[in-house]
């Protein structure tokens, strides 16, 4: 397709201003990879790349170098060894964001912070006191696991060191905690929180009040440890989920999903005021085909970030033979205007981890995030990490928005019309027992067209420029009622449950001269994602006339149909991650007015 450039000069005067008022500032040819740094071993410092072999000499370089006093903040503020791990945590965070732990001024770059950092200007109450702090902020911080803490301030001598997870004090050893089940805990899926406690055991010692003591100990350790549990399972998903995107049958998939992958190029390669010159983020990258569309948009620089090593590593090659990799260790008199692409194997919540960018320094952030009924694998909230920590203020986000909608379905919808004649053969035993099981596991498969039966409802809209993380869950109430294309036939029509779908839209806000939208309603070309049915433990009788019903009659029957299904639906996040919980409620109303109700259905996709 040949789109207009209608808006390149004015991209262009826009690059130049912000060359400007950037002047002096680390720019996107000063960024450089941290990965060789993350590989290093020993104690990694809280502020710059350097790495030591003990907290001792790690603390004394930060002191000296840095101007944070470790100890000294720990006597000041009365921390205890919990503080002390929520304070490293708070350190690191900030650092992440280039933003001083002390007075939270922002910087440019990792340099600029190091220069500004000062004694600390903090009274009362800390801000790293959140329990939040007690999640190690960075997978497998060693300085965690070696970190002592002696308190001398008390009548008694209390020394306290955490060392893989067991737990020592003073007289002999006040309490001793195990966990060495916790990994089996992750590995079978069962209860962590239970496991976990299966897993502790505390020790009784002689001395007077060593049981509450031991008991306030115990519980502080607690919450530690199941953050750390919660960080490794985690990981351990996410490792799954991005292992599974390894495969090169699914990106097959993907990439031959012509309504979704049209619906992504006809955004990027035809909004040249948007793309031309822009700074581009994307998110999930896979192949790579995102970050070459913008590319070949004219895009300035595209940071393409995925948390699979191999896909990242084919991104890399497939850039490379295209022509569009950046080389930064090439010169600048060397580069061609098309080699704009870096890739990175990293999650986008550690992007500053493993490279030195800008903050909030792109133009555009582009992701291909969605999953079944749209939320599946919650990959959205990674892009909302994306888009407050590294999307310029008012930079676009593709897609901006995105709606779920839902109708009801009828007998053809399910796998009955199948089973009732196999070359010639009655199997509808089969059928019945395969829709009771639907009825306890949505199924994701392609409703055709005609087998919808119910007028079409919005369950839920997102714009995803501006929603917070939280948004992702919410309820929907709504009502069906028969379509007219199912009245064509009077009578009864029976709805055999609710199918849900979703549209994304790239909006006449940011893509100005072509807006796209990408569908995945039954009513439109089939995508790989289908369509999420969610089936009726019986099928609801319907009808669009009144009648006269007996009032002995259940509302839902050919005796007594209904004219409008009531039904609230609720989507959010399981405890699994990357994993939703959804529940129906579902209410059938007759034309006089009276209901009935099913118990509610509670699935896990």
């Amino acid at each position: 397709m040949e789109c207009g450039r209608a808006g390149q000069d004015e991209a262009e005067e826009r690059l130049m201003s912000d060359e400007e008022e950037e002047e002096g500032e680390e720019g996107w040819d000063d960024w450089c990879s941290d990965g060789d740094d993350d590989a290093g071993g020993g104690l990694l410092c809280l502020f710059c790349s350097s790495r030591f072999d003990s907290e001792s000499s790690l603390f004394s370089h930060c002191g000296a170098e840095h101007r944070f006093d470790f100890h000294g903040v720990v006597r000041g503020s009365g921390l205890d060894f919990y503080g002390c791990i929520k304070l490293i945590n708070f350190v690191r965070s900030k650092v992440a964001e280039n933003k001083c732990w002390s007075c939270d001024q922002a910087f440019g770059s990792n340099s600029e912070l190091c220069s500004h950092l000062h004694a600390p200007r903090i009274e009362g109450k800390g801000p790293w006191e959140d329990d939040a702090y007690l999640k190690p902020f960075m997978e497998d911080d060693s300085l965690l696991h070696s970190l002592s803490f002696d308190d001398d301030g008390g009548d008694e001598d209390c020394g306290m060191s955490i060392e893989r997870g067991e737990c020592s004090a003073g007289n002999g050893g006040l309490a001793g905690l195990r966990l060495n089940k916790l990994d089996d805990s992750i590995e079978d899926g069962s209860d962590i929180s239970a496991r976990f406690q299966q897993g502790c055991t505390i020790e009784p010692t002689n001395g007077e009040g060593s049981e509450s003591l031991a008991q306030e100990q115990n519980d502080k350790q607690l919450k530690v440890a199941r953050a750390s549990v919660n960080a490794k399972a985690i990981k351990s998903v996410d490792d799954s989920y991005f292992g599974s995107y390894s495969s090169f049958g699914i990106h097959r998939e993907m990439l031959g999903d012509k309504v979704r992958t049209d619906a992504y190029r006809d955004a990027l390669l035809c909004n040249p005021s948007l793309m031309s010159g822009a700074t581009v983020l994307d998110v999930g990258c896979g192949t790579g085909i995102l970050s070459l569309f913008a590319a070949k948009a004219g895009a300035s620089r595209v940071v393409a970030v995925d948390g699979s090593a191999k896909m990242a590593s084919v991104a890399t090659q497939v850039a490379k033979n295209n022509g569009l990799l950046y080389d930064e260790n090439m010169q600048v008199q060397q580069k061609q205007g098309s080699q704009v692409i870096s890739v990175v194997h990293t999650k986008a919540e550690e992007l500053n981890h493993k490279i030195q960018i800008p903050p909030n320094g792109f133009d555009v952030l582009v992701s291909e995030w969605m999953g079944y009924c749209l939320l599946y694998e919650s990959m959205l909230s990674s892009v909302l990490y994306a888009r407050d920590h590294f999307l310029k203020p008012g930079g676009a986000i593709l897609p901006d928005t995105a709606t779920i909608l839902g109708a009801g379905f009828g007998r053809g919808g399910t796998s009955l019309p199948f089973w009732e004649n196999v070359y010639g053969f009655d199997m509808s035993c089969i059928g019945k027992e395969v829709t009771s099981t639907s009825a306890r596991f949505p199924v994701v498969d392609v409703v055709a067209s005609q087998d919808i039966v119910t007028e079409t409802a919005v369950l839920h809209s997102f714009d995803l420029a501006t929603m917070k993380e939280n948004e992702m869950d919410f309820t929907s109430s709504f009502e069906l009622r028969l379509s007219e294309s199912a009245t064509i036939v009077p009578g009864v029509t029976r709805c055999h449950g609710i199918v849900l779908w979703f549209d994304t839209g790239f909006t006449g806000r940011f893509c100005k001269e072509n807006p796209v939208i990408l569908s995945t309603s039954p009513f439109s070309t089939p995508t790989h994602w289908s369509q999420t049915i969610f089936t009726f433990e019986e099928p609801i009788a319907m009808t669009k006339e009144e009648s006269l019903v007996g009032s002995s009659a259940s509302v839902g029957t050919d005796e007594c149909p209904a004219m409008t299904i009531r039904s609230r639906i609720s989507i959010v996040r399981a405890s699994e991650h990357r994993s939703i919980d959804i529940s129906v409620e579902t209410t059938a109303v007759s034309s006089d007015g009276r209901q009935r109700s099913w118990p509610v259905q509670i699935f896990n996709l």
